[in-house]
């Protein structure tokens, strides 16, 4: 859980020091807290599958379900394609 953290935080740095040198990444708060959940809460769900799920394959197949979701979610919450 320390390591999934780790990378929660240095995904987040991305957009923080991205919002240093442009103007076109302009987040708030609340981006920040969603994004985090977001990513915190993706990596949970792989971890407990990859946990639980013994076959190979299926451990595959539910980890690109699982992130396949995630960017559709992501994207839509970023630039809001599906409406």
């Amino acid at each position: 859980m320390n390591k999934l953290i780790l990378i929660v935080v240095i995904l987040l740095l991305i957009p923080l020091i991205a919002m240093e040198f442009t103007t076109e990444v302009n987040w708030n708060l609340f981006d920040f807290l969603a994004s985090g959940a977001l990513f915190f809460g993706t990596g949970q769900i792989i971890i407990f599958g990859i946990r639980k799920i013994k076959n190979i394959k299926y451990r595959i197949l539910f980890c690109v379900f699982v992130l396949i979701f995630f960017l559709l979610f992501y994207v839509e919450l970023a630039v809001g394609i599906l409406r």
